[in-house]
This record gives structure tokens, C-alpha cells and sequence, in this order.
């Protein structure tokens, strides 16, 4: 399976580290794509004695299979309906950028006519099958409650416009509660599971998001709550962040990885 890479970050990165190790048989790396030829890209297409391009023609002339998008809400607005109409799938990381309802039904049309398949991984948050599930039996309620250690909200203009002195912080403090619909827009780096768990559920109107200052914790925390015809079950997870950013979960990381080996391979496990 040829895949090219859209972006250079820690997941571009954690990607060709495992390639290298051999740990994702049947899969191909063709190329890095970027924003311009001074981006940290170029370096890591070099080191790797990959092509780097910055342009759509010439991702596209590299014959990818899969573009795994791990850069931006920009990225994945500029990128991602062109690619799936190229009947290219894409896998994207940047989950929060579809919360746009335009811009997901354009994707999903597109995946459609050209067969493309535009593939969004769990990311940081475990539970989604089990809420596919239940959803086909009726599902009444779904929240998620995203807290955080003050640190990983620091930065976000959301965050900067209320004012709050996230370093003074001496207990939980609630930035956002709500709709996902509502409060995804406001966290482009740091709530794309939300959107996750609503595109897979009830949808981004119904389904509750609390957002979080905790200067308790270590770990970005995460709590789902689904309840519904099923039965009722609640998934709490307590993920290490990413070394190289606060803002992400290190398993949001391995969950591209673990898309890219259920694409390629002949067997799925779980729903």
C-alpha cells in the first residue's frame, strides 16, 4: 500500500520510525507533502531519501494510495475532497475540521463517486465500537469530559480571549461545556476526539462536551459516557501526552499507525 504523508509532525515522524523497524508490513512511504520547501518536512523527506512536494499535482504525481493527513484543520479543508476525488483515501487526524458540515458532506460525496475511502481513526479515545453498537440499538445520551493539565490549553485563542491565568490555576477549571458542535471549532488542537466520538454516535448537536483545566493532573483524562437501549457504559482513559506536544495524545499517535495496518491488512478485529 503506497502512502504519502501529509504533514511532518510527531506522527509523520512515529510513522517512518516504524517503517524502518519493520513494523508495518505492506506499506509504502512515497513521499512528505508540506506547506513550503522551509518547512521541517523537506529535512525529514531528506533524512529518509523521500520526495518532498508542496503542491497538490505533485502529490498527486507521486500515485499514493493514502494520504494520512496529520497536520492541520487548514490541511485537511484545502486537501481533503480534491484527494478523495482523485480516488485517493485519506486518513485524517485532524478530526475537528469536520465538524464543518459542508466540508463533511462534500468529503463523504466524494469518497463516494470516486471510491475513495475517507477513514477517521479513534485517536486518543477507546469505546467507538461499542457505541457503533449500541447506536443501531438506540443511544439517548453520549458526553465526553476532556481535562487536561493547564499547560495543554496554553496558546489556544479560545483560551487566551477568557482571560484566565491557566499558570495560577489551583483547582479544575471548566473552559468549555456544551454541544461538541459548539465547542470543537474552539479547540482545533486539542478536542478533534470529540468529533470522533460524535461522527461515530448521535452527531456533534447532540452529543455533550466539558472541557477542562486540571493543574491535578499528569495525564490528559478522558472520560466518555454513552446511554441508551443497550445498556449504559462509561470509558475513562488517562493517556500520556505526546514528548513532543502537550496538546496530543501519545495514542491518538499509534492510533494512525493502527489505521494504516487494518487498511493493509486481510483481517479486522472489533466492530
Amino acid at each position: 500500500m503506497r502512502i504519502a504523508l501529509l504533514g511532518a509532525g510527531t506522527i509523520a515522524r512515529l510513522i517512518l520510525h516504524h517503517l524502518g523497524r519493520g513494523d508495518l508490513p505492506g506499506i509504502e512511504v512515497v513521499g512528505i507533502a508540506g506547506r513550503s520547501l522551509a518547512s521541517v518536512g523537506a529535512g525529514l523527506a531528506r533524512q529518509h531519501g523521500l520526495p518532498f512536494v508542496i503542491d497538490r499535482p505533485s502529490l498527486l504525481a507521486l500515485r499514493p494510495e493514502v494520504v494520512v493527513e496529520a497536520a492541520s484543520h487548514e490541511a485537511v479543508n484545502e486537501h481533503l475532497v480534491p484527494l478523495l476525488e482523485a480516488g485517493i483515501s485519506v486518513v485524517v487526524l485532524s478530526a475537528g475540521a469536520l465538524a464543518d458540515e459542508r466540508l463533511r458532506a462534500s468529503a463523504l460525496a466524494a469518497a463516494e463517486r470516486h471510491a475513495g475511502l475517507l477513514h477517521v481513526p479513534s485517536g486518543g479515545i477507546g469505546g467507538l465500537d461499542a457505541l457503533k453498537a449500541a447506536c443501531i440499538a438506540g443511544v439517548d445520551e453520549v458526553s465526553i469530559r476532556v481535562a487536561k493539565p493547564p499547560k495543554a490549553w496554553l496558546g489556544v485563542p479560545y483560551v487566551q480571549k477568557s482571560g484566565i491565568a491557566l499558570e495560577r490555576l489551583a483547582a479544575p477549571y471548566t473552559l468549555f461545556e456544551g454541544s461538541a458542535r459548539e465547542g470543537v471549532p474552539h479547540f482545533p488542537q486539542n478536542v478533534n476526539i470529540a468529533a470522533v466520538l460524535s461522527l461515530a454516535g448521535i452527531g456533534l448537536a447532540r452529543t455533550r462536551l466539558e472541557v477542562v483545566a486540571d493543574p491535578g493532573l499528569t495525564h490528559n483524562t478522558h472520560t466518555i459516557r454513552v446511554s441508551g437501549k443497550s445498556g449504559r457504559f462509561t470509558v475513562v482513559l488517562e493517556n500520556v501526552p505526546s514528548p513532543d506536544n502537550p496538546k496530543t495524545a501519545w495514542l491518538a499517535c499509534y492510533s494512525a499507525l493502527a489505521a494504516l495496518r487494518d487498511m493493509a491488512s486481510s483481517a479486522r478485529f472489533g466492530t
